[in-house]
């Protein structure tokens, strides 16, 4: 295989089963696509965005040698269609452990869980204010826990961390690939001066927050629409018994 169609085959492999599980009679994804869209789509217009900075800034970039040569503005049309295959499997994943965990076992422990990763990522990335990649990240994704925690009161969380400890498996593989485990050289590489400089394996610390900053906005856009959707859908009732 011509070694420039890599990473457009990472994607690709990333989507491919989830989409062909969506189409499960008992549990149908595919009747989910319509908030699906939405929920991947605009977090997918702000982390391009975040990209196309930081690939300009010079704090990661890509390497020609596992890219086809489409791009938009600075970034490889493979890593705009990271933010599509990805999520799409994530969420797909999240739907999936739902239906067959319906009890949600960790709702005790969640808002410990988040008030603990809220306090600690806040601390760290002020701390590390001049490592852009670590305090824009760390930052970030204390906020949008704190606003779910506090704010929303999210009773999903307890579920997004039961599904994003079981995504780790695959993230692993999809993101040392990546970053260049298993092949000569990385596909992104990043400039350790923005960052902490700690890697799990060939993995920088910092994208384990970022793919769950990226997948709990995904997955609360998500959450966000069905719910959305079913309390129109009580009033439609309530209206229709009223007229009966």
């Amino acid at each position: 295989m011509n070694q420039n169609y890599l990473y457009l085959l990472i994607d690709l492999l990333c989507i491919v089963f989830p989409f062909i599980a969506s189409f499960y009679r008992k549990a149908p994804f595919y009747k989910k696509w319509r908030y699906l869209s939405i929920a991947i789509g605009l977090p997918a217009v702000l982390f391009i965005i975040w990209d196309e900075i930081f690939t300009a800034l010079g704090i990661w970039g890509f390497n020609p040698n596992y890219v086809t040569g489409f791009r938009i503005e600075s970034l490889p049309i493979e890593e705009i269609l990271f933010f599509i295959c990805v999520p799409y499997a994530c969420v797909f994943t999240y739907f999936a452990l739902r239906y067959f965990i319906q009890k949600d076992l960790t709702l005790p422990y969640q808002n410990v869980v988040s008030f603990i990763a809220i306090l600690l990522l806040l601390i760290a990335g002020i701390y590390h204010f001049e490592k852009l990649y670590t305090t824009v990240t760390f930052i970030s994704l204390s906020f949008l826990l704190a606003y779910l925690t506090f704010k929303v009161r999210a009773p999903y969380l307890g579920h997004f961390y039961l599904t994003f400890g079981l995504i780790m498996i695959p993230f692993l593989l999809v993101n040392g690939i990546l970053t260049g485990s298993f092949i000569q050289e990385e596909i992104v590489w990043y400039n350790n001066t923005a960052n902490l400089g700690f890697r799990i394996g060939t993995i920088p610390i910092e994208d384990f927050f970022y793919a769950m900053l990226m997948l709990l906005s995904n997955i609360s856009i998500f959450e966000w629409l069905e719910l959305k959707s079913s309390r129109g859908s009580m009033l439609v009732d309530k209206s229709v018994s009223a007229m009966s």
